[in-house]
């Protein structure tokens, strides 16, 4: 089955591969050619797939996986390809882990923001105060 990986900028992978292992949050599952068609949300984790005797994994920050007829795409942010499971573990997975963390709580600040600026507003309108003066 033909398995490929694409970032926003990039194809990362194309390629034919025999099985694929991954992770959604339910967790971890396997692909095998001729798999019934399938969609799910990947958790930030590393995929791996078989070429013959050789293993080879994919750090993603999250993403989607689709499999149709004989082929698996995977769609994410962000992707790094590696021979060495335990760099892409304690290195690649932790930055992606941090990263999405830190967006978190950007989101939750921006918000805070907006709902602060929304308050004063409705609070100046209802206390009478004019719309230019805040």
């Amino acid at each position: 089955m033909r398995l490929t990986i694409i970032t926003p900028l990039s194809v990362v992978i194309d390629e034919e591969i025999e099985s694929l292992r991954a992770e959604d949050d339910s967790g971890s599952f396997g692909i095998l050619p001729g798999h019934a068609p399938f969609l799910t949300a990947l958790a930030i984790s590393i995929v791996s797939w078989r070429q013959g005797a050789r293993e080879r994994y994919c750090a993603l920050r999250g993403g989607a996986l689709t499999v149709s007829a004989d082929a698996v795409a995977i769609t994410t942010r962000e992707a790094v390809v590696g021979d060495d499971l335990s760099h892409l573990d304690r290195d690649v997975l932790a930055r992606f882990v941090a990263d999405a963390d830190a967006e978190r709580v950007e989101h939750v600040e921006t918000l805070q923001l907006q709902l602060n600026a929304i308050r004063r507003m409705v609070s100046r309108l209802h206390h009478g105060g004019s719309p230019g003066a805040l």
